[in-house]
């Protein structure tokens, strides 16, 4: 009889520990990879008319970002990037440039930095910028060159550009 009972008061103790230890378990830091895909879309419309270099440009996340099975960055975080290059189309068909740098989003309490690029391309930063430039060549000499326009929403891939280690997302 007594070792039945300390059978059971063994058995309720793995028990009552198995929550906590599985509780800590899905709430244990997950390893999110440099080159990893994060789903962007444009949350405001952006010109080469109105955009000026240095201009924040504000994006949030298209699709929730896993690793494995597990939710570490949630669709509609914020994410932020600037503009690097913006002129305004010109006469004799010149068309306007735009150019964006991501810079990164917030997963919690955590900056995750961002890049334009699957592969890193050294310390440059100018690898890091996403040419938005379409150029049309002269169509007559009087015709006026088009503005970049980015409706809000388009979609934009972003890469992770440093290994970073998140909680699941809530």
């Amino acid at each position: 009889m007594k070792k039945l009972n300390s059978i059971a008061m063994f058995s309720a103790l793995v028990v009552a520990l198995m929550p906590f230890h599985l509780l800590q378990a899905q709430n244990a830091p997950l390893k999110l990879k440099e080159g990893d895909d994060v789903k962007l879309k444009f949350a405001q419309e952006l010109s080469s008319k109105t955009a000026s270099e240095g201009d924040t440009v504000n994006f949030v996340v298209a699709d929730d970002v896993k690793v494995g099975d597990v939710v570490v960055i949630k669709a509609g975080t914020k994410a932020v990037g600037s503009v690097t290059n913006a002129k305004r189309a010109g006469m004799m068909g010149k068309g306007g440039e735009l150019n964006v740098r991501l810079d990164h989003l917030k997963a919690g309490d955590i900056k995750v930095r961002l890049r334009g690029s699957k592969g890193k391309e050294g310390d440059s930063k100018a690898g890091q910028s996403i040419a938005l430039t379409v150029l049309f060549g002269p169509i007559g000499l009087i015709k006026h060159g088009k503005e970049i326009n980015v409706p809000e929403g388009t979609a934009l891939a972003a890469y992770i550009d440093d290994d970073v280690m998140l909680r699941p997302a809530n």
